[in-house]
């Protein structure tokens, strides 16, 4: 009997929805026919005057019947306007001490309560005991790789929890199963290691948000080393780093984040880019105690690099006052940087009485020595772009090669002919303008860190135009 009631009590809800529907349908219906009346009538008045008239009438006279038309209806729901949720906040002023100290504690409880629904140790390692008791099969190949198909999948999803439930989608299963072939199954080990890669990246976007401080998902280059600053007591591999050296290596450190992230050069970058890029990765890879010193020298960020560029600043500043001059530059690496260049550079970038300071000179050393990339590729291009016009042409390009060509002179050796140059550096860029090469069309070349170095350096040009000799004395050794 109660089941009979309840379907009947159904059955009258939903005929009562149906009779709300037509009725809405039907009252929208009148108002159209209503509309279309009044349209009608008009423009009957319009052909009965039969008097011409001009634009400017014709269109004061539309927005005049519009308003008719349709100023009721939106008077009628002018109420309703009031009801749309406020859905921008200003930041508070810095002098609204309250509202700062507001928003930094609800912006503390949201990354604490962000914070607590990770998984910890103890809940990895029961995911992975549910991993190894989930009867997968294993490889014939390798008895120790465990994979499991949907099902399983699944059914461990359901047996961990629901604070496991985001890492167990079918979407992830299917990126998973897709990167091992499409074959219906995923290997245990690569489905954990995915889940702990995604609990350490939100970890660290939990941690790098604390430093942001106006929580817009960016960092300054003062939060960036305000992080570094309290990061660098956990790296093993930077024990022995000098107390009176730290302030230098944060530097240092936190520069390579905004050459590369920041190509705007607004003095920020953001919190997504720092985790997507390998900058973090090879940061935190100082935390190993035994990192092997060859290593060591290929992070930029280790104590060896660090010191490395610091010492070289040092050994340029002759006079010791803590910033280089044009003629102290002239010495950086092998000595043959050419004047056009290092006055370009100059002119180009920031300076304290025409004197280069240390975090310019970071961003010079990472252009030189990261050529290949497209930030350092931007950071050259906009050197060479001495009329601004947003390309290199003919003239651009001897501007610079007949400083090349004094420094050949000066060494005893025979100049080259630009003309021939030229030519190789078009056929090399293949530009899609015939005569004028743009920063684009170094990047897709792939062969802009050559052009460039041609220009920029007599020891770059003489590596190019002995390349063969080079490539043939690196297969004899």
């Amino acid at each position: 009997m109660f089941e009979v009631k309840r379907e009947n009590k159904s059955v009258e809800t939903k005929d009562n929805s149906l009779k709300e529907t037509l009725q809405v349908h039907e009252d929208q219906v009148k108002i159209n026919i209503d509309l279309k009346d009044r349209l009608k009538k008009y423009i009957r008045k319009l052909e009965d005057t039969g008097s011409s008239i001009t634009k400017e009438e014709s269109k004061k006279i539309e927005l005049e019947t519009f308003k008719q038309l349709y100023k009721p209806k939106l008077d009628g729901n002018e109420e309703s306007y009031k009801k749309v949720p406020k859905f921008y906040f200003k930041l508070p002023r810095s002098d609204d001490i309250l509202s700062q100290k507001l928003r930094e504690e609800t912006r503390a409880q949201f990354l604490q309560k962000k914070s607590k629904e990770l998984l910890d140790n103890g809940e990895l390692k029961h995911l992975w005991s549910l991993l190894e008791k989930s009867n997968g099969s294993y490889s014939m190949a390798n008895t120790d790789e465990l994979t499991i198909d949907y099902h399983q999948f699944r059914k461990i999803r359901d047996e961990a929890g629901p604070k496991y439930r985001p890492y167990f989608s079918a979407e992830v299963f299917g990126r998973l199963q897709a990167a091992e072939g499409g074959v219906g199954r995923v290997k245990g080990v690569s489905l954990f290691n995915y889940v702990m890669r995604r609990v350490w990246l939100q970890q660290t976007r939990i941690g790098l948000s604390l430093y942001d401080v106006t929580g817009q998902g960016y960092l300054t280059e003062h939060d960036l080393e305000s992080y570094i600053a309290e990061l660098v007591p956990s790296l093993a591999a930077l024990d022995g780093l000098d107390s009176s050296f730290t302030s230098f290596y944060v530097c240092t450190a936190a520069r390579k984040f905004l050459f590369f992230l920041d190509p705007l050069r607004v003095g920020r970058v953001r919190i997504r880019d720092v985790l997507s890029c390998s900058f973090l990765d090879d940061l935190l890879e100082l935390r190993e105690e035994d990192l092997p010193m060859e290593l060591q020298e290929q992070n930029w960020f280790s104590a060896a690099s660090a010191l490395r560029v610091y010492g070289q600043y040092l050994n340029l500043d002759r006079d010791h006052n803590g910033m280089l001059s044009i003629n102290e530059l002239a010495g950086f690496g092998s000595g043959t940087l050419t004047r056009a260049f290092l006055q370009r550079v100059f002119q180009q970038c920031l300076t304290y009485d025409g004197e280069m300071d240390y975090k310019t000179y970071l961003d010079l050393v990472l252009a030189l020595e990261n050529r290949r990339q497209p930030a350092a590729l931007a950071y050259l291009f906009r050197v060479l772009d001495i009329n601004s016009q947003g390309y290199l042409d003919a003239f651009t390009l001897n501007y610079f090669f007949k400083a090349i060509q004094e420094q050949m002179i000066a060494h005893g050796a025979e100049p080259v002919n630009f003309d021939d140059v030229k030519d190789e550096i078009f056929d090399m860029i293949r530009p899609e303008h015939p005569s004028r090469i743009t920063l684009q069309d170094l990047i897709r070349s792939g062969q802009g860190h050559t052009a460039v170095s041609i220009l920029l350096e007599l020891h770059g040009f003489w590596a190019y135009e002995n390349r063969e000799a080079l490539a043939a004395a690196g297969d004899h050794s």
